[in-house]
């Protein structure tokens, strides 16, 4: 679903509006909805003791990806003639099209090589249904599992800061430090291959000292970013701290879904408890972006909010503490 939609914006244009926001809806969907089959597959196909590292390389392979084909749409669309492309509305195009092409085909390689469900699928009228109930069956068991209670409520707070630094960042660069649009792609580049390496040291670290702790490490450290990006003002001090976003990014991210992993019941389906903990991260989307537009529509500056940012990291830190505290977890 997700491929098609996307491949289906090559035909996009201001002519037909609604088709081209509906294919994105579309495709939006697809994304999101395949997020949570890919990590329920961690438990699956790791044991605990590896599920960290695994998780590291596949965000560290999913950045890679990600931007050797950002890389390459870019020169499309920066460069047309090299291609010998004269209309300046093919290259935009023809991206949304290789990157409905690159998802479809890696789909291709997963399907093959990940665990099959051997039971049959049935769709009727209440599949529709299942799914909520699926989620209502996990909030009821989460009533009996204070640890793992504690971690969503934790990764709750911090996720509210994590993505809305992702959505927000480029947006911060152009608004508050007039960059251009070359220099914007470079602040992203310069994430999306930092946060390679930032997976892998905190797969480091929890192997060193434990998940919670190097979770900890990673929410002071976002502390710090939100209050350095309020003194932000030139194009380099910017991408040092593109630096180290990237490096925490990467990091906290892969360390929040393997330690989640390593909570699920053992006898309990992996993917129910991974479409909560997607529910749970896409509220916190919402409620993390609202709360950084508003600020910023209240007191006129997009610096004002990293306020709020801060405090989510600092309300999820203090999670952290208390739930590494009273469980005794390392």
């Amino acid at each position: 679903l997700g491929a098609v939609s996307c491949s289906a914006l090559f035909w996009f244009d201001s002519s037909n509006i609604t088709f081209g926001l509906t294919a994105f809806i579309f495709g939006s969907f697809g994304w999101a909805s395949s997020l949570v089959f890919y990590n329920s597959y961690l438990p699956e196909i790791a044991d605990e003791s590896e599920q960290d590292k695994v998780s590291a390389m596949g965000f560290a392979l999913g950045y890679i990806g990600s931007s050797l084909l950002l890389i390459f749409n870019l020169v499309i669309i920066l460069k047309p003639e090299w291609f010998g492309i004269t209309d300046a509305s093919l290259p935009p195009r023809l991206a949304f099209l290789m990157v409905g092409i690159w998802w479809f085909g890696f789909a291709q390689y997963t399907f093959f090589y990940l665990p099959k469900n051997k039971g049959k699928l049935r769709i009727g009228a209440e599949s529709f249904w299942k799914g909520y109930h699926e989620l209502a069956g996990v909030w009821r068991e989460l009533k009996t599992q204070r640890k793992l209670q504690a971690f969503l409520l934790a990764s709750f707070f911090y996720t509210m800061g994590v993505q809305t630094v992702m959505y927000v960042a480029a947006l911060f660069g152009s608004k508050e430090l007039k960059l251009e649009s070359g220099q914007l792609i470079l602040t992203i580049l310069i994430i999306q291959f930092v946060a390679i390496g930032g997976a892998y040291l905190f797969a480091y670290l929890s192997k060193r000292f434990g998940n919670i702790r190097a979770l900890c490490v990673a929410c002071i450290t976002w502390v710090g970013i939100c209050i350095a990006a309020y003194y932000v003002y030139s194009v380099k001090e910017f991408y040092v701290l593109a630096f180290t976003v990237g490096m925490v990014m990467g990091g906290i991210q892969s360390l929040s879904r393997s330690t989640y992993s390593k909570l699920i019941p053992e006898t309990r389906d992996t993917t129910s408890y991974f479409s909560f903990f997607d529910v749970v991260e896409k509220v916190a989307i919402v409620l993390g972006t609202a709360s950084y537009g508003l600020i910023e529509e209240l007191t006129g500056s997009m610096r004002n909010s990293l306020f709020a940012l801060g405090a989510f990291f600092v309300l999820g830190l203090t999670l952290l503490l208390r739930l590494r505290i009273k469980h005794k977890t390392n």
